[in-house]
């Protein structure tokens, strides 16, 4: 069973709201999954499990305040972590255009600067199709956790 650490960017609720669900979901199967709502870098920095990232996107394309600081700091320090596992999950709004989903790839590059290794693709949710995320990144999650090292 994997232990997961979720960082969670969220400004309305929609991903904390996915983040735990899929917590929940994951528990009775044995998965041992932390939500960090206000994730910092020592939630990062102290340990090696698998990272995946809930975050919706905000104005043009940018990361909610609750993801932005730990984002800030990875980009200034950039802490290698060679090889360790990540996914992205973003929740967006098509109708933003070339903005849409941008949080997801502000996370997915700077998880790359640091060595990291993405587990298979990213999830990108469009509100204008989806009115239940949890719905879509349930079966994600589950496929992304068997793809993990």
């Amino acid at each position: 069973m994997a232990a997961i650490h979720i960082l969670v960017g969220s400004v309305y609720g929609g991903a904390l709201l996915t983040a735990r669900e899929i917590a929940k979901q994951l528990a009775p199967e044995g998965h041992q999954v932390v939500v960090l709502e206000n994730p910092e870098l020592s939630d990062l920095t102290q340990t090696d499990e698998p990272l995946l990232v809930c975050t919706s996107t905000t104005g043009q394309g940018e990361l909610p305040p609750t993801l932005l600081p730990v984002y800030l700091e990875l980009k200034d320090l950039l802490p290698l972590k060679p090889g360790r596992p990540f996914g992205v999950i973003v929740l967006g709004d098509s109708s933003y255009g070339d903005t849409f989903c941008g949080a997801g790839t502000l996370m997915e590059e700077v998880f790359q600067e640091m060595c990291a290794n993405q587990v298979g693709e990213t999830l990108r949710i469009d509100a204008l199709e989806t009115t239940d995320p949890i719905d879509e990144a349930l079966p994600w999650v589950r496929d992304w956790i068997r793809q993990l090292p």
